[in-house]
């Protein structure tokens, strides 16, 4: 799996932890997998998610890793009788959406493999057009 145990010690503590995925593997299992999946939302468009959540070991995006925990505590955290550290878990959560929409819109540029189309082509759209909304002036 792309998340594992040890990778946790960089934003909560091995007994925190416990408690927080309800010493529950299934717990934690899930929530990683709705990290994963809320994660690929944002990069699918233009990164190779299939790729980005194979790697293993230090093939990782240390980055990407240590907000998909973020993630993922989150939502573990949420389901906490009385949203016991809710604060530092919605705040973290809220900076790795921030870092995503930034990913999405080619503010920051992390080391990730993009997604490639049969020809071997970016596959990521490379124009943008668009135009202003149309206005009235009658008087």
């Amino acid at each position: 799996m792309f998340i594992e145990v040890i990778d946790y010690k960089v934003v909560i503590g091995e007994t925190a932890l416990t408690v927080v995925a309800q010493a529950s593997p299934e717990n934690r299992a899930n929530a990683e997998a709705e990290a994963i999946e809320e994660i690929s939302g944002y990069l699918r468009p233009k990164y190779d998610c299939s790729r980005i959540f194979a790697a293993e070991g230090p093939d990782r995006n240390r980055q990407l890793l240590m907000y998909a925990c973020d993630i993922a505590l989150y939502h573990m955290s949420s389901s906490l009788p009385s949203r016991m550290g809710m604060d530092i878990r919605r705040e973290r959560y809220e900076k790795a959406l921030e870092w995503l929409k930034k990913v999405q819109d080619g503010t920051v540029l992390p080391d990730l493999p993009e997604a490639l189309d049969e020809d071997g082509n970016s596959a990521a759209p490379t124009i943008r057009y668009g135009s202003q909304p149309c206005v009235d002036n009658s008087y």
